[in-house]
């Protein structure tokens, strides 16, 4: 058995290129395999041709098919397709009914609808796939290579009886696909005859320009031209460079049938004579170009449909084109879906698929593209149907939705959605299209942050104040002080925060206001003890949103620049150049604080033999979320809130982050001074520093600088109800 590994056979090595065996190598084989080729898989092409005998035909390119070309960089332009220009329909006996100047549409869609040659497109696809050039490792293609077997955990069993594997197995393998019959519930489906068949043939150009009556067919350069019977049509149109005039004469099957058992249906021979008599008593123009046809390479063959299928996918195999969809010509969306269908499968395979994921995401390409390929399927069923038989169709709306449409761009959101969706606990915040929000918690997808090797450095100012003025700063009647003291604790303290992951390396301060022996009372009559944070400045937006969005915290702007020598530690906050804030530690030294240092202890109750009651223990921190509602025209909403309650972050869950203390310096004295300046200098600021130089120093009853490394995803942040 000749078996294709992911290079180090490791699942869980991110960057791994999957080894995909793709069976076909037609339009929709090859444009998989330079898609997968270009997310850096390793692919081998199984063609059970040699391909000796190629269709000389044409095929469309519409603008959905042309943008997904470019994206392979093949231009189809350069190879001589021709922009098709102009649309005219007429009935048989040449009257016209319609006359579509598409020059004129053009700019309504990203690209070209191109007329080109299937010989051309093919030879190309092929080149880019396995060229040494071009980005990634160009694909094996194994012609003369028949598929006996096709198995959905990525065996393929060849008729010469050799063996392969690989992670993933694409069937491209046409309309009679073997690789289909491997897919549950697709026994029963078998691809048959629509009642309808095509001749098919080209010749040059200058053989129709050179009749006067059948000039008229040709002259127009981009035209496509397009004459109805009850039951049979006429599509002419020109390919490589205006040189070569390709026709579709599609009519019943009953009136040409040439059984062959041994044909799968294409370019079965077919006689001048008989296409004539099919369309006896048309318009003389059209009779004399279709006379003017070489009968040696005149083809007709059957067109064919299929019901659609429960899956396309299973296991480690998906299909493709025409093995998953067989295409009436109707709508020239044949070869347009199948490269589309590449592209998606392509998509949802990045470099890096797990190898645990393929299935699943096969799944994805399958939802990405059944519907619309199903939908497109339909279209051109409802174009086909004979005149008259049924309602009139809006044309436009078809066109519409088969033209505007860049598959890579839908699969490729369709696949962040789907990422997105495993992390359904992931941080969202706005602008919500982008996915989740990276911030200290998570990275984009949603993974938790390594806090590790961050560094901190807190300075903090612990006094004793009035208990009063404070308690007005407690958002709701629900809080309250633990004890009646009048007097109460309360830190301003500042972090610096440094070599964070989720900032690339780079680090913020905060300085903030907590007021500590605060008492929350819930709505079931628990009480909770702790401390309330009433403000958090911060010198850097991205932890103000992320903390303001995610977790509710009161945070806002200000610049805090901090100077510390040996001995000395100073802040200075502002905004805009005005500073509102003056704070000082000083005297540090690497020992606690000593007996009858300023405050190094709580107050004495003044009773002889009586000290304080011990201080409630505190079980973590408050904080209230409030977030005002985007109110209704009209509406009396403005002012109120969407979301406003508390929130908490429990001590016991932050004792679990990985921080370790390095150093801690205790000062002999501290100093703390705000200056509210006026609304012109503060505009967006003074009614919070106002209040803040209104409180009180009583005392300092503690003031330090830790330092450390690790830190805090505040993850443990939850609601209090």
């Amino acid at each position: 058995m000749t078996t294709l590994t992911n290079g180090t056979g490791h699942a869980d090595q991110a960057a791994q290129p999957l080894n995909v065996l793709v069976v076909g190598a037609g339009i929709g084989g090859l444009s998989a395999a330079i898609f997968l080729r270009q997310q850096g898989h390793c692919v081998t092409l199984l063609e059970q041709s040699r391909f000796a005998k190629e269709l000389g035909a044409a095929v469309h390119i519409a603008p959905n098919a042309t943008g997904l070309l470019l994206r392979m960089g093949i231009n189809v332009e350069d190879l001589g397709a021709v922009p098709c220009r102009i649309l005219t329909q007429s009935l048989s006996d040449g009257k016209q009914l319609l006359e579509v100047p598409l020059w004129r549409a053009a700019g309504r869609w990203q690209h070209q609808w191109l007329l080109a040659h299937r010989v051309d497109l093919h030879a190309e696809l092929k080149k880019v796939a396995t060229a040494e050039n071009g980005p990634g490792t160009p694909a094996i293609l194994r012609t003369s290579s028949r598929v006996a077997s096709v198995g959905t955990d990525g065996s393929i069993i060849l008729d010469s009886g050799e063996q392969l594997k690989a992670e993933v197995v694409i069937g491209a393998d046409g309309v009679h696909s073997k690789a289909r019959y491997a897919l549950p519930g697709s026994q029963g489906l078998k691809p048959a005859g629509d009642g309808k068949s095509a001749f098919r043939f080209t010749m040059p150009r200058s053989r129709a320009l050179e009749d006067p009556l059948t000039k008229p067919l040709a002259e127009k350069e981009g035209h496509l031209n397009m004459y109805m019977g009850r039951d049979r049509r006429i599509v002419i149109y020109p390919t490589r460079k205006h040189k070569l005039l390709n026709f579709v004469c599609i009519h019943p099957t009953s009136e040409s049938e040439q059984k062959d058992e041994n044909s799968d249906g294409w370019q079965t021979d077919a006689n001048l004579s008989k296409m004539l008599a099919v369309y006896k008593g048309w318009d003389p123009s059209v009779l004399k170009i279709l006379s003017m046809a070489d009968e040696d390479t005149l083809k007709v063959w059957e067109l064919l449909d299929m019901g659609q299928l429960p899956t396309w996918t299973e296991g480690q195999l998906a299909l493709i084109g025409d093995a998953a969809h067989p295409f009436t010509p109707y709508q020239g969306q044949g070869a347009a879906q199948a490269i589309e269908d590449a592209a998606s499968l392509a998509c949802v395979l990045p470099l890096g698929t797990p190898l645990a994921e393929i299935q699943e995401r096969l799944k994805l390409y399958e939802k990405c593209r059944m519907q619309r390929a199903t939908m497109i399927q339909e279209y051109s069923r409802q174009i086909g149907t004979d005149l008259g038989s049924g309602p009139p169709l809006d044309i436009s709306r078809f066109t519409d939705e088969s033209f505007g449409h860049d598959e890579w761009h839908y699969t490729s959101q369709k696949l962040r959605e789907w990422q997105w969706s495993r992390k359904p606990t992931a941080y969202r915040r706005m602008p919500t299209v982008f996915g989740p929000f990276p911030g200290p918690r998570q990275d984009h997808f949603g993974n938790t942050r390594d806090w590790t090797n961050s560094t901190f450095t807190t300075a903090s100012i612990k006094l004793k104040t009035s208990r009063t003025l404070l308690q007005n700063l407690l958002p709701t009647p629900q809080f309250k002080f633990a004890s009646a003291d009048s007097n109460c604790f309360a830190t301003f303290a500042l972090s610096s925060l440094g070599n964070l992951e989720w900032l690339g390396g780079n680090g913020y301060n905060h300085f903030g206001l907590y007021i500590h022996g605060v008492e929350y009372t819930k709505e079931n009559g628990d009480k909770v003890v702790g401390t309330f944070l009433a403000v958090l400045f911060e010198n850097l937006a991205d932890p103000i949103i992320s903390g303001r969005e995610e977790l509710g915290m009161p945070k806002v702007f200000a610049s805090l620049d901090v100077a510390r020598d040996e001995g000395t530690f100073k802040l200075k906050a502002g905004w805009m150049g005005n500073n509102f804030l003056d704070l000082s530690i000083t005297g540090l030294k690497a020992q606690p604080a000593l007996d009858g240092v300023q405050g190094s202890g709580p107050p004495s109750s003044g009773l002889p033999g009586h000290g304080p009651p011990p201080p409630p223990k505190e079980e973590g921190l408050f904080f209230r979320k409030y977030i005002p509602s985007t109110a209704s025209e009209g509406s009396k909403e403005r002012g109120q809130a969407d979301a406003d309650y508390v929130g908490f972050l429990p001590n016991d869950e932050e004792a679990k982050a990985p921080r370790q203390v390095h150093s801690t310096v205790v000062a002999d004295q501290a100093k703390i001074k705000f200056d509210s300046l006026d609304w012109k200098r503060l505009p967006t600021l003074h009614h919070i520093v106002d209040r803040l130089a209104e409180i009180p120093i009583y005392a300092v009853a503690e003031a330090k600088v830790v330092e450390g490394l690790g830190g805090s995803d505040v993850k443990g942040a939850r609601r209090l109800v």
